[in-house]
Parts: C-alpha cells; structure tokens; sequence
C-alpha cells in the first residue's frame, strides 16, 4: 500500500508540474520595458506546495516553472526558475502548515502565499542582478513582478477556498 501511495503522489506532482508548466505559457502576458513577461503559473506553483507539500509540491512548482522557461525560449532564467519557484513552494507549504489550524485557515493561506510571491520579487530581483548581470537594471522586473505575485496570491487563495470542501482534497491536501 506504501508504494501505491507513493506512486500516486508522484503522478500527482507530475501532472501539477505540467499544470504549472501550461498555466504558465497559455495566459501570459509579454513586458516589452523587462524581455520578460506576466503569468498565472505562480497560483498553480502555491496550490502545488499546499495540495502536495514537501519535495513533492516544491519538485513539481521547480519542474513546471522551469519548463515553462525552456520551452518558452527563456533557457536563462530556468535555472534561476527553478530554485525560486521550488522556494517559493517551500515558503507557501511551510508557513500554511505552521497556521493550519482551522481558525488560521484563510488567513495562514492568504500570508503563505505573500510570503511565497515576496520570494519569487527579490529571487528574481537577485538573480537579474548578479547571476544575469543586469545590476541596477534589474529594478523595473519588481513592478512586472509585484503584478504577477498579486495574481499569484489571489489566484491561489480563491482556488483555494472554492476548492477545500471537497471531502477528496480534505482527505489529501497537505495542509
């Protein structure tokens, strides 16, 4: 029984990898004044490390994110992608499963997910600044940012709370 738990825990992260992957590529949004671009994945990635936890939601949140980089023609970021979304899951599991009680429910999510989304900010902003070499240059990719993590916490908050009564996901989610 152990290993047909982990089988489907797996398959799980599998297709939240792809979730994330697609969610980030169809609804996107290009930032011309960054070369970057504004996505929905982040809500995916927070309901990937509350729906799966650990090394599962944060593989599949690192996995999907960075694919997403690769096949969208941005193979620079994904290693940088990879290591924020994955800590970003970390941080939105983490603080979730710390205020789970029922009476911290909505707002142990809500705080998860900003806290989440502030390390995707100043991931991205570091990784820009050192590791791509951009310095003070990296500073406009805060705004386009800062966009995409208020849709990353809103997304993921109210799929959230449509979602949590379902008798399967309170069986099964993480936190």
């Amino acid at each position: 029984m152990k290993a047909n738990a982990n089988i489907k825990k797996l398959v799980t992260a599998a297709i939240f990898a792809a979730l994330t992957c697609v969610a980030t590529m169809i609804i996107n949004i290009p930032i011309p004044a960054t070369n970057g671009y504004i996505n929905v994945g982040d809500g995916v990635v927070i309901l990937s490390a509350w729906l799966l936890g650990g090394i599962y939601g944060v593989a599949a949140a690192g996995i999907g994110s960075a694919m997403s980089d690769i096949l969208l023609g941005y193979t620079t970021y994904a290693p940088g992608t990879f290591v924020i979304k994955a800590l970003m899951a970390l941080v939105a599991y983490a603080v979730a499963k710390a205020l789970s009680s029922r009476a911290h429910g909505f707002i142990g999510r809500a705080l998860s997910a900003v806290l989440a989304e502030a390390v995707m900010v100043l991931g991205y902003f570091v990784y820009e600044a050192t590791l791509l070499g951009y310095g003070i240059g990296a500073v406009p990719g805060i705004f386009s940012n800062l966009i995409q993590a208020a849709g990353g916490v809103i997304i993921s908050v109210a799929v959230m709370e449509i979602i949590r009564h379902n008798k399967f996901i309170e069986r099964n989610s993480a936190v």
